[in-house]
């Protein structure tokens, strides 16, 4: 009997309330739709890990196998990333590769909250880990975070997926505290026709190249990106390309969700650290999107064929969630203002900066 009742006889109020947690996570995937792939596997973790005498945890728990297995090693972050390679299109950026500077403008809040997390108290590694959250990019926050602050990848990596589902809450009220009507009124040509095949073949080979030779440690993350999407495009291995963005998106999604939860024991994740992490996290988000504004703004200053500055948002690398926000809100301003191809574009060119950005930090403070 004492073993049986073991378990609640050892509940400590942390625990109960990562549990609580856990519920919530699980009832934002379930009933608000908030990135449900992830949320909903870290949120049921989340349960198994506080769970006193938990079989899940501890030396040869599964979650703590499959963190060794797929954190430790790296792997788990970089399969998400041949998935999502192999599910983005980036026709609409070779059509206008003037949208890829749009990408670069809006990592800016990581940088900004880089120097907020080290004016925090938290030493430069952690704070560039904090600050990657900035990148709107999951899998990103998640590897970086695991090279230079293991021991806050819990609340990043629930602060990096929050934000990245509350994009549309998020951005809309930034955007429009930086921009006037007659600008959100802009319209933008798209230019028609397609993009050659030879191009798009050699668009993930070149990038590639480029990146790792002035960015080397961006090597594998921007590897395995442009992997999967030379999967997409090179036209002869249909079968693994949808294998890539269906089955092993999906399976390392699910591993990923769980796995991240092993951190999520109560005495880790209960701190004032996490509170920071959340509150910076946001500041990261709303800086980003600031910096994609300012940056289009800037350049209706010096260009003639001006742009709808909403799009400069779209620079972070929530997609295509954050397209799709800024064609909505182009949509309640004019009916007949279509800002989503563009948007794409300078989301797609997001994509790319933000696994850079994080490359770029990995590269500095190593």
């Amino acid at each position: 009997m004492e073993t049986m009742f073991s378990a609640i006889m050892n509940f400590q109020l942390t625990q109960v309330i990562m549990i609580v947690v856990g519920l919530v996570l699980i009832w934002l995937a379930i009933a608000k739709k908030y990135e449900p792939a992830l949320l909903l596997p870290i949120g049921f973790g989340t349960i198994l890990t506080n769970i006193p005498l938990s079989a899940a945890i501890g030396e040869h728990g599964p979650l703590t196998i499959l963190f060794r297995f797929g954190i430790d090693t790296e792997l788990f972050p970089l399969l998400i990333f041949i998935a999502i390679g192999a599910m983005i299109d980036f026709t609409p950026l070779l059509k206008n590769p003037f949208m890829l500077l749009f990408g670069a403008a809006a990592q800016f809040g990581i940088f900004v909250t880089i120097v907020l997390a080290a004016a925090f108290g938290f030493d430069i590694k952690e704070a560039a880990s904090i600050g990657i959250i900035g990148a709107a990019d999951g899998p990103t926050s998640i590897y970086v975070a695991n090279r230079f602050a293991p021991n806050l990848l819990g609340p990043i990596s629930v602060a990096a997926y929050s934000y990245m589902a509350l994009v549309p809450i998020i951005q809309p009220p930034v955007i429009r505290a930086l921009t006037t009507k007659n600008e959100r009124l802009i319209h933008m040509d798209y230019h028609a026709g397609d993009v050659s095949r030879t191009l798009k073949i050699l668009f993930p080979i070149a990038i590639t190249i480029v990146a790792g030779i002035f960015v080397p440690a961006s090597l594998a993350l921007i590897g395995f990106l442009m992997f999967g999407n030379l999967l997409r495009e090179c036209g002869v291995l249909e079968n693994l390309s949808k294998s890539a963005q269906n089955e092993l998106g999906n399976l390392v999604t699910i591993l990923l969700g769980l796995t991240i939860a092993s951190k999520m024991q109560g005495e880790l994740f209960l701190t004032k650290s996490t509170i920071f992490i959340l509150i910076l996290g946001l500041v990261a988000f709303i800086f980003d999107t600031a910096g994609g504004v300012l940056f289009a703004k800037f350049l209706n200053l010096i260009r003639k064929e001006k742009v709808n500055p909403m799009i400069g948002a779209c620079g972070i690398s929530a997609f295509p969630m954050s397209a799709r926000v800024i064609h909505q809100m182009g949509q309640k301003e004019d009916p007949f203002n279509f800002l989503l191809m563009p948007a794409v574009s300078v989301n797609v060119g997001g994509q790319i900066s933000s696994v850079i950005a994080g490359g770029l930090i990995l590269s500095l403070l190593a």
